[in-house]
């Protein structure tokens, strides 16, 4: 796999080591000092230059005048009765973002938000493994009609670092691991249309793969998006298809998808699943199709005859998400009744599908429910309280 090919950085906390070398030598410093600041960074979670304690003072001094700094602080952890754990992230600019994270060993395989190991062969969750639910943009221009993160329409992007940030404050929120906490898995599936983002979420996965840093397995880690055609072709050749992909379908007919995905108006769902075909799936992988089950709009046995029927032939599974509910709109999930009749029909027809479970609810944490707090609405939604 060919490396993909990064913007330059917007600021030194998300350098990667080659690129601080480069920095480095600029300053008249050896070129080793790159890994040690690298580690410092993204093994270490260390930000503030005073506190890397095995360099020299004159650069730790010149690191902070050059403005390496801690990017983020968690404001606030909100604690959930079935153990996940939600942190309201606040960056330098008070601007506030949710990352969660989310228990895997004590939840059926199917259940889980990151890696696929259902697969045959996978290995089973362990006690103890956490998957992380990331953040790529404040707010959300997409507008999607049962999700909260974009009412009030997009507010900014988040950097590379910012984005990793939230990553390192959730291992830092997990302790020294004594219980057996770890994180397994990381999802950019918070807030923000990750592919809108699609740069730093690049450069993003490069920090959180480095094996100098956090280390982590590129199929540990899955980019969901809402379906920007362009950049669902460009990810697959970025990472060859070793980057996990879950697509928000939600509606297997134009119209219905429109009226719950106004994306759908620039993508429309052929040429998405037509991109979706293409991408390079690993053998023994498959794609994660998500699809939010909505009371009376997309919940019929014929909406899921339509669907079993536009996925005929992909090797994927359908992760089903009855609605969390949401401030702000009339639309709420089916009844138990009416999700299962949706399941066992697509199961009937060959295609894996799983029902996600709430994880969260009780800390507005589950799927759809992460927002900006406090922000007029600004996007316009046929579905709003009247």
């Amino acid at each position: 796999m060919s490396e993909p090919r990064l913007m330059p950085a917007q600021n030194l906390a998300e350098q990667l080591p080659h690129e601080w070398e480069a920095v480095l030598s600029g300053w008249g410093e050896p070129r080793y000092r790159a890994l040690q600041i690298f580690r410092w960074i993204y093994q270490r979670g260390v930000l503030d230059p005073a506190q890397m304690s095995d360099l020299p003072k004159r650069l730790r001094e010149r690191l902070a005048q050059e403005g390496l700094a801690p990017l983020a602080i968690a404001a606030e952890t909100h604690n959930s009765e079935d153990g996940t754990k939600k942190l309201v992230v606040q960056f330098s600019d008070e601007k506030l973002i949710e990352t969660v994270l989310i228990p895997r060993g004590s939840v059926a395989a199917e259940d889980i938000y990151a890696v696929d190991d259902d697969e045959p062969g996978g290995p089973p969750p362990v006690a103890g493994e956490l998957t992380q639910c990331v953040s790529s943009q404040v707010g959300c221009a997409m507008g999607c009609v049962f999700c909260a993160s974009g009412i009030a329409g997009l507010k900014r992007q988040l950097s590379a670092a910012e984005i990793v940030s939230q990553v390192l404050l959730g291992r830092a929120a997990l302790g020294d691991g004594s219980d057996g906490a770890r994180l397994a898995g990381v999802v950019f599936m918070g807030m923000g249309e990750p592919l809108h983002n699609y740069d730093a979420l690049v450069r993003a996965i490069t920090l959180l793969s480095h094996p100098d840093g956090i280390g982590m397995s590129l199929r540990r880690v899955t980019v969901s998006t809402s379906g920007l055609v362009p950049e669902i072709d460009r990810l697959a050749r970025d990472f060859a298809g070793q980057v996990q992909l879950a697509v928000s379908v939600h509606a297997a007919d134009v119209e219905t998808r429109t009226r719950l995905m106004p994306i759908n108006k620039k993508y429309p769902l052929p040429e998405l699943i037509a991109a979706v075909r293409r991408y390079p799936v690993p053998r023994r992988r498959r794609l994660t199709i998500e699809y939010t089950l909505v009371r009376g709009i997309n919940d019929s046995l014929a909406s899921a005859e339509r669907l079993a029927s536009l996925l005929r032939g992909l090797r994927a599974k359908v992760n089903l998400i009855p609605m969390n509910s949401v401030d702000d709109t009339v639309l709420s999930a089916p009844d138990d009744d009416v999700v299962d009749a949706f399941q066992r029909l697509l199961r009937e027809a060959g295609i894996d599908t799983f029902l996600r479970r709430r994880r969260g609810d009780d800390i507005a944490a589950a799927c759809g429910q992460l927002a900006l707090r406090g922000a007029a609405r600004k996007v316009r939604n046929e579905f709003a309280q009247r």
